[in-house]
């Protein structure tokens, strides 16, 4: 079992910064890649950023140049700097983590943690 837990949302102004934190724990032999989804009310949910173990990493076109993922690899933790934040930014934002629970390829999990609400007031 791998859990994650997120910490670091709330309310901002547009214009403002937030960073969200998310730890995960439990059994990880190795990570491959861990995330930032949000969903909005109405909405699907949707990718915002991943940052593989390799270092490389993918944004959403929408925040781009606004948000930045890192992650401490040794204590397997991921943030995501959230900059210039715009009332369509609200959301739920959830962490993923992919990886793998031993070092047998059946191992593979994949972990959501329970979210963390995010506001934006214009």
């Amino acid at each position: 079992q791998v859990q994650l837990v997120e910490s670091g949302g709330g309310l901002v102004q547009a214009g403002g910064s937030l960073r969200l934190s998310c730890a995960a724990s439990g059994s990880i032999f190795s990570m491959v890649a861990m995330s930032w989804y949000r969903q909005a009310p109405g909405k699907q949910r949707e990718l915002v950023a991943t940052r593989t173990s390799g270092h490389s990493t993918e944004y959403a076109d929408s925040v781009k140049g606004r948000f930045t993922i890192s992650r401490d690899n040794a204590k397997n933790l991921v943030y995501l700097q959230m900059t210039s934040l715009a009332p369509e930014d609200t959301a739920v934002y959830y962490c993923n983590a992919r990886g793998y629970s031993t070092h047998y390829s059946n191992s593979l999990f994949d972990a959501w943690g329970q979210g963390t609400q995010v506001t934006v007031s214009s």
